[in-house]
């Protein structure tokens, strides 16, 4: 049994595990035109420094969610921010573009096992009356981070340069290390015994790769020789799984648990119409604007701080309101602040902004924790850490999603080029038709939100 004082260490070590991995992706969209600066490096170029993480992250969240519930899900959060670490000192000193690309692509294996574990460790601990609170509070951090990074990171790169963002995680890895080490007692492998699919393993990352790297790929022809690839090895999966004694992912999940499909689909759509923003808002404020990355950021921190707000309380609501309810009404209002951004213009006030991504916040807010809530109480315990990688799965598609838009965007209207102000005009057209891209696929979004089942009686 998990006393009280444990359980409290545990909600820490998972927030500040939480923080770390969206503060450094936040951070990093203020720093991409000094990282172009320094690399000569082009729009698409910087699209894959964002991207690299997201695509390891992807690739390794559902089977390191499966070696957790099988081998224990403190060992794999262990090593999860252990590698984390080393991979934000490499990215520091990355000498070329390219080794930094590698050493983001190092740390989104560190970051795959951080998010396998760490919602699956307290949703297992917090009882279903005070499991919406603990969730909200996890996620909560992680609009925290979302929140500094992109103040901080503008600090630190006008100050420092942009190194200094990732060599912050390593001290704050530790602490995180030696917090678990000392307070957590308890170990989690509710698969115990049961033999890990490796096969699954190998078809599923062929099958993940193929599919993100050819959405990244768009609009290049080899891209779609990429998603047909991933079009037969996800049937080669779906067959196998089926037959597989101990699967890598139990379909049976998806069997008559309507709530947990919508519920994840929603979540991958959400993310895929929110995550580029900050990355396309930091370029036009830098660019089209003329402000320092510390200017820009500070801006930016406006969307992720009301997102911080009220985390909490809708994670709290979902407790007492039907999850679906929430979670829609928060898909809705994103909508209407990502509507906002389609009419971007050189001369936009500043304030206008601010206001459309306090509204962007707000929205966020209230579909996050509830959406997770609903996925984690759909399912059964023995299965919190293959859902809590689903879950976490949803999320970076969607990112890659949002980033793979902005990217098709980019090639089309600006090509491989440095961004110069010659090419300004066209990175204007790529914002706006980015923007307007997100705000479709977010009106489907609150249709797949509002269709999903209930979780309370």
């Amino acid at each position: 049994m998990v006393d009280e004082t444990e359980k409290k260490i545990i909600l820490l070590v998972a927030s500040l595990a939480s923080f770390l991995v969206p503060y450094t992706g936040s951070s990093i969209t203020v720093a991409l035109p000094a990282m172009a600066a320094q690399f000569t490096a082009d729009a698409v170029t910087l699209g894959w420094i964002t991207s690299a993480y997201i695509v390891s992250a992807a690739l390794f969240i559902v089977p390191f969610g499966r070696l957790a519930d099988i081998y224990g899900r403190k060992k794999i959060f262990l090593l999860g921010v252990l590698i984390f670490s080393v991979a934000s000192l490499a990215s520091a000193i990355a000498p070329t573009a390219g080794i930094l690309i590698a050493a983001r692509f190092i740390q989104g294996i560190g970051g795959a096992m951080l998010f396998a574990t760490s919602v699956a460790i307290v949703t297992q601990v917090y009882g279903p009356g005070e499991r919406g609170w603990a969730l909200g509070i996890t996620i909560a951090t992680v609009y925290a981070g979302l929140s500094i990074g992109p103040f901080l990171g503008g600090i630190l790169t006008d100050r420092f340069g942009w190194p200094a963002i990732f060599l912050i995680n390593v001290p704050l890895g530790l602490i995180t290390i030696a917090l678990t080490l000392y307070g957590v007692k308890h170990e989690w492998a509710d698969a115990a015994g049961e033999r890990f699919d490796l096969t699954g393993a190998l078809v599923y990352g062929v099958m993940l790769f193929s599919g993100i790297f050819g959405m990244l790929l768009l609009p290049d022809l080899y891209a779609f020789s990429w998603l047909f690839v991933a079009l037969c090895t996800a049937g080669i999966f779906v067959w196998w799984e089926r037959r597989c004694k101990s699967p890598l992912f139990n379909l049976k999940i998806f069997s008559n648990n309507r709530t947990f499909v919508f519920s994840n689909i929603a979540a991958m759509i959400n993310y895929g119409a929110t995550f580029a923003v900050a990355v396309l808002l930091s370029l036009y404020l830098q660019y089209i604007k003329g402000f320092s990355a510390e200017t820009a950021g500070f801006i930016l921190v406006a969307q992720p701080v009301v997102q911080t707000l009220f985390s909490p309380v809708a994670g709290k609501l979902s407790d007492r309101i039907e999850p679906r309810i929430v979670a829609t009404v928060g898909m809705a209002i994103t909508t209407i602040g990502l509507s906002f951004f389609i009419f971007l213009t050189p001369t936009t006030p500043l304030y206008a902004i601010v206001i459309a991504l306090m509204v962007l916040g707000f929205g966020y807010a209230l579909f996050s924790s509830p959406n997770t809530n609903a996925i984690m109480s759909s399912v059964d315990p023995r299965n919190l850490g293959i859902a809590s990688g689903m879950n976490a799965t949803m999320r970076s598609l969607g990112q890659v999603l949002s980033m793979a838009i902005a990217m098709f965007c980019f090639s089309v209207f600006i090509g491989t080029v440095t961004i110069t102000p010659e090419v300004f005009p066209a990175l204007m057209t790529s914002v706006k038709i980015s923007f307007l891209i997100f705000t479709c696929l977010c009106i489907v979004g609150v249709g797949t939100s509002y269709v999903r089942g209930t979780i309370h009686d």
